[in-house]
């Protein structure tokens, strides 16, 4: 059962690994980043809302006094990492935003051991340090920097989003179901990155454009967005949820961490990004750090990784 959800949470995060290709493929076509986050968040919101409303209608019913946590959801797992991360790499080097946002593993363990007030065993510490550390070596972040402050405060909020992601997924009860809360969570997401993207200076005609992501693989814009929209998307987040229910919070956002080599390989093999030493050698490590993480903290009993149920009305 625990491989199972293992290979699960490996499956979201080869679905998210995606992301950044698919994007490419769509600012070749003209669109800027945060035009590309909103055609992502409100496509997938139509399409897993209107699915929903189709065959399971009962998913998209949530209880009035959870309508907060479903906003809460929207605001900081949803689109407070797509926007902040995007803004962060307006100003820092992909590479550093994508590091600091993928701290998020370390403020989950943190937020376990501090708030929730959990013992874990030091491993679980040691795995989400190593994991990072190798995300470093990936990154190459010895080669000298000029880092922006305003490009590291967003950085750093877009992985404490990202933490955010991983505890409010662990910790809805089953008066909500995972299905419906994504579906508002996108939907609730691409209204309120409205103001920010503007959809309505899209230039819609560039999906009818071919592009190259640079490394000789022409696509389609508009199944860039489509690829974009149902598995990087409506996929990742589907199999993520599932995944941090099974397997807890902890160990889903360090499996998580993967995301970051899975998605330099699809770059290789799409946009020409040859993956150098560096990052062969930190991709294993971070493997390493994942396993430890999920290893020892899988040990522990679940109430102790989970997040208590929320108060019902009446």
């Amino acid at each position: 059962m625990r491989r199972a959800a293992l290979a699960i949470a490996v499956a979201s995060a080869c679905s998210f690994a995606f992301s950044g290709t698919m994007a490419k493929y769509l600012a070749g076509g003209g669109l800027s980043p945060m035009e590309s986050v909103w055609v992502r968040m409100a496509g997938s919101a139509l399409l897993l809302v209107g699915v929903l409303a189709l065959f399971r209608p009962g998913a998209l019913r949530v209880p009035r006094p959870r309508l907060p946590f479903v906003l809460t959801y929207s605001v900081v797992a949803v689109a407070g990492v797509q926007s902040l991360y995007f803004a962060a790499v307006a100003r820092l080097p992909v590479g550093i935003a994508l590091l600091i946002e993928y701290t998020s593993p370390v403020l989950v363990v943190l937020w376990v051991r501090f708030v929730r007030r959990v013992r874990l065993p030091r491993a679980a510490y040691l795995g989400a340090v190593v994991a990072v550390t190798g995300l470093a070596v990936v990154v190459e972040v010895w080669t000298g920097l000029s880092l922006d402050p305003l490009g590291l405060v967003f950085a750093f909020g877009a992985a404490a989003c990202g933490a955010g992601y991983f505890l409010l997924s662990d910790g809805f009860g089953d008066d909500i179901d995972p299905l419906g809360l994504i579906a508002w969570g996108l939907l609730g997401a691409a209204v309120v990155l409205v103001p920010i993207s503007r959809p309505w200076d899209i230039p819609w005609r560039a999906f009818t454009l071919t592009t190259d992501a640079g490394g000789g693989f022409a696509l389609p814009v508009w199944a860039a967005a489509l690829w974009l929209i149902a598995v990087a998307t409506v996929a990742a987040y589907i199999l993520g949820v599932i995944a941090i229910r099974r397997l807890s919070a902890a160990v889903g956002s360090t499996v998580g961490t993967l995301e970051v080599i899975i998605g330099a390989v699809v770059a290789w093999l799409l946009a020409g990004e040859a993956l150098g030493f560096f990052q062969i050698a930190g991709g294993v490590v971070v493997l390493a750090g994942a396993y430890l993480a999920q290893r020892v903290t899988g040990e522990l009993p679940q109430a102790a990784v989970e997040l208590p149920e929320p108060a019902r009305a009446g």
